[in-house]
């Protein structure tokens, strides 16, 4: 068997590449408009069905969500409401679809996935099946993607579940992360 060790510097720059690649990615003061928040939500569908009894919407064929700079597609959206208030969307779809500009860049964070989950009153978003973030060339990739912008953590499994503990073996994470020039920032 052969066994390959690398050195304390190639491991120290691997780690800075990963810890830098959460930092691109997900920081919540880098991650979206923060002004998104204050602009109206436009929805384009085939159909929608709305019940004001549970305060849920579900909007189906060719979905188009836009919010400022944010841009959801999915081939169905629902959305629930609380206290008159947006307070959680779920985007449906073979390849369910996100984009929004970062706070204080010109640069977009993108992501798709089959479900694509947030909670606007947890700042948590949920990607799962064949989830993948990217932002200029950076990438992650997993059947399972989870960000919660309050603590600033995100989580990825390839197996798809939240806590890592499937029974069944197979997918596995994937990061690409491109090497920056001593100039950026």
């Amino acid at each position: 068997m052969i066994k390959t060790v690398q050195s304390p510097m190639k491991k120290l720059h691997l780690a800075s590449s990963l810890l830098t690649l959460s930092l691109i990615l997900f920081s919540n003061q880098v991650w979206s408009e923060k002004a998104d928040r204050e602009k109206p939500i436009n929805i384009e569908a085939d159909s929608a069905h709305m019940d004001d009894k549970t305060s849920t919407a579900v909007f189906k064929g060719n979905v188009v969500l836009t919010q400022g700079t944010l841009l959801i597609k999915g081939d169905t959206l629902t959305v629930m409401q609380e206290n008159d208030e947006f307070k959680q969307g779920v985007a449906v779809g073979e390849s369910a679809y996100f984009r929004q500009k970062r706070e204080g860049y010109e640069d977009y964070i993108e992501g798709e996935a089959h479900q694509i989950e947030f909670d606007a009153l947890t700042d948590q978003l949920t990607m799962k099946t064949n989830a993948k973030l990217w932002r200029e060339g950076d990438e992650v990739q997993g059947n399972f993607i989870h960000y919660d912008a309050l603590t600033e953590t995100f989580t990825v499994n390839g197996d798809g579940q939240a806590n890592g503990t499937s029974t069944t073996s197979g997918g596995r994470v994937k990061a690409i992360i491109q090497p920056k020039s001593n100039t950026d920032p």
